[in-house]
């Protein structure tokens, strides 16, 4: 295990401790500190998702094997490993609590707020192979690809947004 990631779990697991201990010394009141910790996850985990693929356009002009694909193929990888998936468990975890503290799996709007949560995970799984494929020069994708789906977190978290807030249904 790297430094950087052996850095990264300890991030996570004192995120995890200090949740938790949030949970047990406050009680019900923790329910607004848990939602900003989710939100801060939420954001990080965004933060990454419309990175990645701009790396990958980036990585795509260099030359296989290069230096400079090197370097893009750790870069992909720390920002995947040490602040995407993180930040995608802690946004997990802390909002199927806060859904269960706050009965909302009975709501309408908090179905199609789910299933938009699981196609950003997939599309998270999918920039998971896209980073293994590029590490091993093995990308076979053009930029024009990366720069299109570019956009879909994106929209996913423009729906997602919208039915946190307005609750259409």
């Amino acid at each position: 295990m790297s430094p950087a990631a052996r850095r990264a779990g300890i991030a996570l697991l004192v995120t995890v401790a200090v949740t938790a201990a949030t949970m047990v010394v406050f009680g019900q009141a923790a329910y607004d500190w848990i939602k900003a910790v989710h939100v801060i996850a939420i954001i990080s985990w965004m933060a990454g998702l419309l990175y990645l693929p701009r790396l990958f356009i980036y990585h795509c002009d260099a030359p296989p094997g290069s230096e400079q694909a090197k370097t893009f193929s750790v870069m992909e990888g720390r920002l995947l490993n040490i602040i995407m998936t993180p930040a995608m468990v802690v946004s997990w975890v802390l909002g199927l609590w806060l859904a269960v503290q706050a009965g909302w799996f009975k709501a309408g709007w908090f179905h199609g707020k789910l299933l938009l949560a699981l196609a950003m995970s997939g599309v998270h799984g999918y920039f998971v192979g896209a980073v293994r494929k590029f590490a091993e020069d093995r990308n076979t994708v053009a930029p024009r690809h990366w720069r299109m789906i570019n956009e879909i977190p994106t929209l996913l978290m423009v729906g997602i947004v919208i039915l946190v807030v307005v609750k259409p249904f």
